[in-house]
């Protein structure tokens, strides 16, 4: 193995990093953190078959939830304790806080366990219980309060304002990320996401279909996407006010998001929020693919572009689905009753 850098955990070669051992053709590792996806090592791309809309179209979904820990925020996770790393910020008497709706607090728990860090979480009491209980599993320290569903700035003692409050009230104790302004979020994706749908697709992606929550998927993929061609159309799926849907948002609450940049956005769509679950179920029964509600919002706004006419006979579409339908049985339950055991 040569001395490629391992994006995400450090800046180091990976060959002082993990023993040479790691081989992504045999998938044997001697750490989880080597199985974090980069362009050597990406997400799996999936063909939508009996539910693509437009058949002389490719569509493919980005399975995140194949990452270690579950989605997507693996990859600005892993990169937001890199730059803590490297600036000295992280010791064994220093840990982390951060206001979260379950996915980045669930990575960044488990990466800074492994690596003998705390973590101490902020989460919204929407969030489904099941990921405040993944969130102690992988270690962290869980603070619920009543916040909204997505932390938001502007709220008096709102999830993002006692995060911060942690921070300067006891820096000995306590670093936040702040994964809603810090640019490793989207530069993660810079340097993963988008050259692996780049290389994945051949180069022919034509088409990319993600959500809206700290916006640093969107920012990263089409940041990387439009250097390599300006042409590709990317298109933004936010759920209509409202929504209970964890960890997205529509435009009217991305004042939460320095990341947001709307130059890189062909299109924002608005989607019924209620499709997000009831798209989640059809994707599962008639894909296998075992998507989490964010994924069937994004799949109902790409099958609502590729519906529209003239329907486009050519083309390649990627939509980013962030994480599985596991973490979200009590929400599925609750807005699909017939799911519930009797």
């Amino acid at each position: 193995m040569g001395l490629s850098t391992h994006p995400g955990v450090t800046g180091k070669p990976a060959s002082l990093l993990y023993d040479s051992r790691m081989n992504h053709a045999t998938r044997v590792y001697d750490s989880v953190l080597e199985m974090l996806p980069n362009e050597e090592n990406p997400s799996p791309l999936v063909r939508i078959n009996a539910l693509n809309p437009a058949p002389g179209f490719d569509l493919f979904a980005k399975l995140e939830w194949m990452n270690p820990f579950g989605s997507v925020k693996d990859r600005a996770a892993a990169a937001l304790i890199a730059q803590l790393e490297s600036e000295g910020k992280l010791t064994a008497a220093r840990g982390l806080v951060e206001p979260t709706s379950g996915n980045t607090g669930i990575s960044l728990a488990a990466i800074a366990s492994m690596k003998g860090y705390s973590m101490r979480a902020i989460v919204p009491n929407k969030v489904p219980d099941e990921k405040k209980v993944l969130l102690k599993i992988a270690g962290a320290d869980v603070d619920v309060i009543n916040d909204a569903m997505c932390p938001s700035p502007g709220m008096g003692e709102g999830s993002i304002g006692i995060a911060k409050s942690y921070a300067k009230a006891r820096p000995e104790r306590y670093v936040m990320p702040n994964q809603y302004e810090n640019r490793a979020n989207s530069e993660a994706h810079v340097r993963t996401t988008g050259p692996e749908i780049w290389r994945q697709t051949g180069g022919k992606v034509t088409h990319l279909f993600t959500s809206l929550g700290t916006c640093g998927t969107v920012t990263g993929c089409a940041t990387y996407l439009k250097s390599k061609n300006p042409d590709i159309k990317v298109f933004a799926v936010q759920p209509s006010e409202g929504h209970d849907v964890p960890g997205l948002r529509n435009t009217s609450e991305l004042h939460v998001s320095k990341l947001f940049d709307p130059a890189l956005i062909d299109e924002i769509l608005e989607i019924d929020f209620e499709k997000a679950y009831t798209t989640a179920l059809e994707l599962c029964r008639r894909e296998g693919l075992f998507a989490g509600p964010s994924s069937g919002l994004i799949f109902e706004g790409a099958r609502n572009v590729l519906g529209r006419q003239p329907i486009p006979n050519a083309g390649c579409g990627v939509m980013i689905f962030c994480d599985s339908v596991f973490k979200y049985v009590s929400s599925m339950t609750k807005h699909i009753p017939e799911l519930a055991p009797e």
